[in-house]
């Protein structure tokens, strides 16, 4: 599946802007993985760490979920990995199945999406329990531009040791 990445509006308000920045950094991580071979999505990045291209796909899907999910729309779901609660279980994807981990992913980011697109305002408050505070969707889709550019920058490290590609 080709991936088509859209640079966002030069001139747009404030949910258009964060919305397309988002969707721009998804397309990023997805890029990041393409053409890449199944062993080669598994491979840790820097042993002893286990951390890979499908681990950073697994841990967004959990991102995701928590942020949209469980914070704003307050759905009681489980994590998709992990029964513990820890969302860096995803990180491990030594065993991880590639279509089961995109899957995932594609469908959380459409529940964000979804949820996103049917609040009334950026304003729109969720709880985060971890922090046992309320939120705004202005603070998660801002937060979520800092998870996905953190990690697409790992990304890129990862991409470039597996084959040298670069600025994807």
């Amino acid at each position: 599946m080709e991936t088509e990445r859209i640079g966002p509006p030069l001139l747009a308000g404030e949910r258009e802007t964060l919305r397309a920045f988002l969707d721009f950094h998804r397309a990023t991580l997805a890029l990041k993985c393409e053409g890449l071979t199944d062993e080669q999505l598994r491979r840790a990045a820097s042993p002893p760490s286990t951390l890979s291209l499908l681990g950073l796909v697994r841990h967004m899907a959990e991102v995701e979920r928590t942020w949209f999910r469980r914070v704003i729309a307050a759905e009681d779901v489980p994590l998709v990995w992990s029964d513990s609660g820890d969302f860096q279980v995803a990180y491990d994807a030594r065993e991880a199945d590639r279509a089961e981990a995109f899957e995932a992913w594609r469908r959380e980011v459409e529940h964000a999406r979804r949820i996103e697109r049917e609040a009334e305002s950026l304003d729109v408050t969720g709880h985060q329990a971890r922090w046992g505070e309320d939120v705004s969707l202005r603070l998660v889709m801002v937060h979520m531009l800092h998870e996905y550019a953190r990690h697409n920058g790992h990304a890129d490290l990862i991409r470039e040791a597996l084959d040298g590609t670069v600025g994807v």
